[in-house]
């Protein structure tokens, strides 16, 4: 049996409603409309069977499959959701609040049995930020930081905690995905000259000074973000500072790492100074993406040995997508850029469309692997609401502006297990649609008015790169060093030059001159790649023209001055120097 189309969840000032997926959009009779602007939250489980929202009132669960009723909570002031993976509880949280005279405070993090509908635990949980517990994909363990320490509990009975994992001031933590055994991830955050560290370990084995699996300290870090891969094999921590002391930045300091479970760890070299936008994990688990440097930023993929294996360019992005199935990658620029995207099959490193999204607050693929949605949403950006539905092709398949009175705050897809829905071959036609394209409109640079009249010069801020492939080419083991490939352009311009000598000196075997109807350009254009070392090439040649100039003037018996004479005593010094730099090319 096919699987069904994913849901679309839409909340805004309108109320909160689902929408039919790809092909029809129309609105899902499987949810009865909730009117009325006092939704604040809602979330489907993992494997998108039930539904959970909050009306202001109280916290309803549906089955989504037979449109019944499970649960109702009164819990009028929750503002965060969360199912177990495997819709075993339901956990929310409410804001903590605290009684005027002082006294503490009730506790605001609830966890109910989805099936019974009573409360298995409450938790005093003062911040909103990692409010909710982790559990691994099974449900066997669970766990909370707590006072500076990871609290474990099993088979979800949340009045014993099995296991404690104490070190001083731990931050941070990630769960391992996956099965069995369960790995743990955990960031201790630097103080009094000590660095900064980040330790994986494997569940219960937390004691003993060798029992961490792998161990990465680090100066440079005021917070982390540490990145699992599907396979649980490796962990990418982009770590951050609030301050960047070289004044480079505004944001601060950006630097990734790379830790493994067997105690490997590196500094993933980034060819572009300059911030981590993104870098997520492919589903292959064997390789991942960074969006990184000034703009036009660079993105790359890297394989495991922290190589890159495939470099997209420079383009403007701040973030990257792959798709379910890993075989898609979207390269986009969203936020304060216009919205472009680059769809890329990353199995062959062909470029598929180049949509743009404009003012777009909100991305997210489709379960089926095919489909993108795309979102204008408040408080972002509060004019201009709305969502379209995308072909990775580029075709806009659905369209819905809200009005102009009204917000939309969230749109998402159902969720669906991996697996339901088989990965299709790709296509690079786009696919037909009804919608009408919208080419946007691109804003003409301003001109002042002493050049409006004059012919547009194309002068480009920045040199984009183009797309190079990293992988070793066939018979090579890996790719030429910065040395060796200096070498070889050294022996190549030496090569060159010999060929040059020998049509001086045999001028029947000089190739036959262009016709003159090409242009020709009395000067080569040998660049380095370094602008400073062309700049240097181009005003010695400049220089040596100017001596030439001089010396055909003295030879027609002009008397020259005495700085004129010095000049022509410096050519063969400058012949020098211009044979070295281009040499050095």
């Amino acid at each position: 049996m096919a699987p069904s189309t994913p849901l679309l969840t839409v909340r805004g000032s309108e109320g909160l409603y689902m929408v039919n997926g790809p092909p029809h959009f129309t609105e899902s009779t499987l949810f009865p409309r909730e009117s009325g602007k006092n939704c604040k939250v809602y979330t489907f489980s993992k494997d998108g069977t039930l539904f959970a929202w909050g009306n202001g009132e109280k916290i309803n669960i549906i089955n989504v499959t037979n449109k019944g009723l499970r649960h109702s909570f009164d819990l009028p002031k929750t503002v965060c959701l969360e199912f177990s993976p495997k819709n075993t509880v339901l956990a929310t949280w409410q804001p903590y609040t605290t009684s005027k005279d002082g006294t503490a405070g009730v506790p605001n993090l609830q966890l109910y049995d989805v099936k019974t509908g009573t409360c298995l635990k409450s938790f005093i949980q003062k911040k909103m930020q990692n409010w909710c517990p982790s559990w691994s994909e099974d449900e066997t363990i669970c766990a909370r930081n707590v006072n500076n320490e990871v609290h474990f509990f099993e088979n979800n009975n949340f009045n014993t905690i099995a296991n404690k994992l104490h070190l001083q001031k731990i931050n941070d933590f990630v769960l391992s995905p996956g099965p069995q055994p369960y790995k743990v991830a955990v960031y201790v955050p630097g103080s009094k000259g000590a660095p900064s560290f980040v330790r994986l370990y494997q569940y219960p084995n937390f004691d003993g000074p060798h029992a961490a699996l792998a161990n990465k300290s680090f100066f440079k870090a005021d917070k982390v973000t540490m990145l699992w891969n599907k396979k649980a094999t490796a962990v990418l921590v982009i770590a951050s500072t609030d301050v960047d002391k070289t004044g480079a930045s505004y944001y601060g300091e950006q630097t990734l790492h790379y830790i493994a479970v067997n105690g490997e760890s590196a500094v993933v070299q980034l060819p572009k100074n300059g911030p981590i936008y993104d870098v997520v994990w492919n589903s292959s688990s064997t390789e991942f993406c960074a969006v990184y440097g000034f703009m036009p930023a660079k993105a790359t993929i890297f394989n495991l040995k922290c190589d890159p294996v495939f470099d997209f360019g420079t383009g403007p992005r701040n973030a990257a997508y792959y798709s379910p199935h890993g075989h898609i990658l979207v390269l986009a620029g969203f936020g304060n850029l216009r919205g472009q995207m680059e769809v890329w099959d990353v199995k062959n490193y062909k470029l598929i469309s180049k949509p743009v999204a404009s003012d777009s607050t909100y991305f997210a693929w489709c379960p089926d692997g095919e489909h993108i949605l795309t979102a204008t949403c408040a408080p972002r950006l509060r004019v201009n609401n709305g969502y379209k539905i995308w072909h990775y092709t580029g075709s806009v398949l659905h369209k819905h502006d809200v009005p102009s009175n009204a917000e939309l705050w969230q749109v998402s897809w159902q969720p669906f297990l991996d697996g339901i829905f088989p990965a299709k071959t790709i296509t690079y036609q786009a696919v037909p649609s009804d919608v009408p394209s919208e080419e946007p409109k691109v804003a003409t640079a301003y001109r002042p008015p002493a050049l409006r009249n004059k012919p547009i010069t194309n002068s480009k801020l920045h040199e984009e790169e183009p797309p190079q492939n990293m992988k070793p080419q066939a018979g090579n083991d890996k790719p030429l060093s910065k040395t060796a490939l200096k070498n070889q352009r050294k022996h190549e311009a030496k090569k060159a030059a010999k060929q040059e000598a020998r049509n001086e000196k045999s001028p029947d075997l000089a190739p036959t001159p262009a016709p003159q109807s090409t242009p020709r350009n009395t000067i080569s254009q040998s660049t380095s790649g370094d602008p400073e070392v062309d700049k240097k090439i181009k005003n010695l040649k400049k220089k040596l023209k100017a001596i030439e100039q001089l010396k055909e003037q003295a030879a027609a018996g002009k008397q020259l001055e005495k700085n004129q004479l010095e000049k022509i005593q410096k050519e063969k010094a400058l012949l020098q120097e211009l044979e070295d730099l281009e040499l050095g090319i």
